[in-house]
């Protein structure tokens, strides 16, 4: 791969001691950073980009998303959880086809790297597509091939999940990882969810699962098991697995539940744009950090979002709580852009990312902060959280390939696939009909 040295930046580390560098260098040898502020001697660059004006940011990581769901953006809006599934996103999905999945990824990943996204947690159906998508667009992705283990389901079988799980893992050279996803505990029975965890201890997978999105999925789960949702998870063994534990939104949990989320070392992921649009509630953030849980950021889909802009979402998260918990003083400083950045790279596996420093995966993000909403420049950490906008990210740099450059995506056909997108997207709501599951808590 080629040598890249990017001059004269402003440098958001995100390092432990929260290092801003001004002016600095960046020195890029294959995949990884090899050097920030001095170059090191004999460094000859094949490409050189002026990063003068600008900062430079690890890039993001979107801990929880369905990538093709962005063909039912703006299709199920206003309705609360049980309408927006019943009459809206189950409905769709019935038609969705390999590729639909295709174009919808292809559509997701486009937005995703304007939006300076460099990796993402996928959680969806026919992922040897959403593979596919990684595969071009030199994204970083860990794919879950989501599994309901109800009789009624089409496209729901483990063992494929499975197979499509070894097969990919660690392809791409090595951008794709692969991990089990059971919906959630309200669409799998618990012998589903016994299978399933069993089959990731027997063959090294983690899980990818939603859990405790609502108040009334909890008190039925208490009712029919006698244990809330995160405990009766944990029963059934989805803790005890090797790989990592993606559980996405938690927002109803008690005491025992983040002490269990905390001592199994499970990531959970907030995704407050998504939280605020169902009404849905507020993950408890501050808590868990202070236990120790690795809290992570994420979309969720542009059904229920409607975009896949994890600055946006970042600043969401810091403002959500602060609001919910009446302190203005809460996730100060670059806490946010590190559960957007470091925390997301933790829970997906990709623990080389996160931070710029030397010897981490070149995977960072170029701000043009010669912008009026970005002056004057008191703080560059604050007017990244409060200020800027996903539309500034000049540069994105991933695994050491610049695949975006002067807001030019270089990796992928973006007019071809707006072509595609759309008109696959009317097609598939065309072709729904029917009542294909209900939702119930």
């Amino acid at each position: 791969m080629p040598r890249v040295l990017i001059k004269n930046a402003d440098v958001v580390t995100l390092n432990p001691a929260g290092d801003v560098l001004q002016g600095a260098d960046i020195a890029i040898e294959g995949r990884t950073i090899a050097a920030i502020g001095a170059v090191p001697a004999g460094f000859i660059p094949d490409e050189t980009l002026d990063a003068t004006g600008h900062v430079a940011l690890p890039g993001f990581w979107n801990a929880h998303t369905h990538a093709a769901m962005t063909f039912e953006r703006g299709y199920a809006d206003d309705l609360p959880l049980d309408r927006w599934f019943n009459e809206r996103i189950w409905v769709a999905e019935s038609a969705l086809t390999s590729d639909d999945v295709y174009w919808g990824a292809a559509l997701a990943a486009a937005e995703m790297i304007r939006g300076g996204t460099v990796g993402f947690a996928d959680h969806y159906f026919y992922m040897d597509r959403v593979a596919e998508v990684i595969q071009q667009s030199g994204l970083k992705a860990l794919l879950a091939w989501c599994v309901f283990g109800l009789a009624s389901e089409v496209g729901t079988d483990l063992e494929g999940s499975l197979e499509f799980t070894h097969h990919f893992n660690g392809a791409a050279d090595g951008r794709i990882k692969t991990i089990l996803g059971p919906h959630a505990p309200y669409t799998c029975p618990p012998e589903f969810l016994t299978t399933v965890a069993e089959a990731a201890r027997r063959e090294g997978f983690g899980i990818h699962i939603h859990l405790a999105e609502s108040e009334e999925q909890v008190m039925t789960s208490l009712k029919k098991y006698g244990r809330t949702l995160v405990a009766h998870v944990d029963h059934l063994g989805l803790f005890d697995v090797p790989g990592p534990i993606l559980c996405a939104h938690c927002i109803y949990v008690n005491e025992l539940d983040r002490q269990i989320l905390t001592i199994r070392g499970a990531n959970v992921v907030q995704c407050p744009n998504c939280h605020m649009k169902l009404a849905m509630g507020v993950t408890p953030v501050l808590d868990l950090l202070a236990r120790g849980v690795n809290v992570a950021l994420g979309t969720d889909g542009a059904g229920s979002n409607n975009n896949l802009d994890m600055l946006e979402e970042a600043q969401l998260a810091g403002l959500i709580q602060k609001q919910h918990l009446g302190d203005a003083q809460v996730l100060p400083g670059d806490s946010v852009l590190r559960l957007a950045t470091r925390h997301g790279a933790l829970a997906t596996g990709f623990k080389e990312s996160g931070v710029l420093a030397p010897g981490m995966a070149a995977d960072l993000l170029l701000f043009d902060f010669d912008q009026p909403h970005l002056r004057p420049r008191h703080s560059v950490v604050s007017n990244l959280v409060h200020a800027a906008r996903s539309s500034d990210i000049r540069h994105v740099i991933i695994d050491g390939r610049t695949v975006m450059k002067d807001r030019e995506l270089l990796t992928l056909d973006e007019e071809r696939i707006l072509w595609e997108a759309e008109r696959r997207a009317f097609g598939m709501i065309g072709r729904a009909t029917g009542v294909v599951r209900e939702y119930r808590s």
